[in-house]
Order: C-alpha cells, then structure tokens, then sequence
C-alpha cells in the first residue's frame, strides 16, 4: 500500500502538470500568455534574395536573372497508338520540326501500331483527336499555348487514306457490314 508522502507527491506532481496541460492548451486556443509568447517567438529569416536589395556573399545584386527556358516536355498522342509520346523539344521550333521528332522518336522507339509511313509530310498535328482543324506547320510550338497534342496520317479525300493497311481495314469492315445485310436471320419472325 502507498504511504501518505507518496500519495501527496503524485498528487502534487498531477497539479504541476495540470497547470502546464491548461497552458498548452490555450494556446493552441488562442490565449497566449505573456511568458509563454517569448517562447514561441518566430525565428528572424534571411531577407529576400531576389528582391535586388539585398546582397549576395558581399556584392550587391545589380539586376534579376529570369531562367530561359531550353527545352518544352510536349504530349503527342499518335492515332491508335496506346499511349501518349513524350518528346523534348526547343520552344523556337516549328510545328514541322514537334512532327518530324515525333516520328522519328516513334519509330525509333518501336512502338506498335507501325506507322504507315516515315515521310513527316504525311501527318497532321492537331489540338485534340476531336479537332477538325490541324495547326499550321509554320507556327511555333510556344505560341501554341498547350503542350498536349494529336498526331494522325493526312487524309487525301473522303473515301481514302494514307495508309494502305487503313483503307484495307476500312474496305473490309464495310464488307463485313453488308454481308450481315444479306444475311436473312430467322428469330425476327419469332417477334411477330
């Protein structure tokens, strides 16, 4: 069993702590008080070092240096490729120069589906595979104002494409379509 000095001790150590905890407790309530205010005094910061005024290890600083930007990380999506192509490339090129590395890099990288074709002429950059209209081949890349975009064959007329392989899938489909006309099915008469 505790003695009575031992039981006066915890109680008084329960008091001490009691007055610290209501402390604590008010300041993160707001009530600051004055002793406790100095202990919490924020730590003076270094002045702004871009600010011009200030200076750097002893000399003063003249004027402020913006960086240059070098090279843009541009997002082409490729039609009916899986994934967008990540190109590097510098903000003064032309459209004509996005879709040239854009091709290079593809077959470069052997991604799949092959492309029809390596002549950079035969492709269109665009906005977004829903856009109609593809982007001048003569605007820079940086007035674009975005850094995402679609790259897909050019299409010489309605009915015919670039690629071979695209008008044979296209032609097949449409024999396929017209041979399910042809097909009599026997469960429509069941409707009936």
């Amino acid at each position: 069993m505790a003695s009575p000095r031992g039981h006066r001790r915890v109680i008084e150590e329960k008091n001490r702590l009691k007055g610290k905890l209501s402390e604590k407790s008010m300041s993160f309530q707001g009530y600051i008080s004055g002793s406790t205010s100095e202990l919490y005094r924020m730590p003076r910061t270094a002045p702004d070092l871009f600010s011009g005024k200030g200076s750097i290890a002893g000399s003063p600083m003249e004027f402020q240096v913006k960086p240059k930007l070098t090279k843009l990380l541009l997002n082409v999506t490729i039609q009916r490729s899986l994934g967008p192509l990540q190109v590097l490339i510098s903000p003064e090129s032309t459209v004509h120069d996005l879709i040239a590395a854009v091709v290079r890099q593809y077959s470069k990288e052997g991604r799949r589906p092959a492309l029809c074709s390596t002549d950079f002429s035969r492709y269109d950059l665009h906005y977004s595979q829903f856009s109609l209209a593809s982007l001048d081949r003569e605007e820079k890349v940086m007035a674009l104002g975005t850094r995402n975009f679609f790259l897909c064959p050019k299409k010489l007329g309605a009915e015919t494409s670039t690629c071979s392989d695209l008008t044979a899938s296209s032609s097949r489909c449409k024999k396929e379509a017209d041979y399910t006309d042809i097909i009599d099915l026997p469960w429509p008469n069941f409707m009936l």
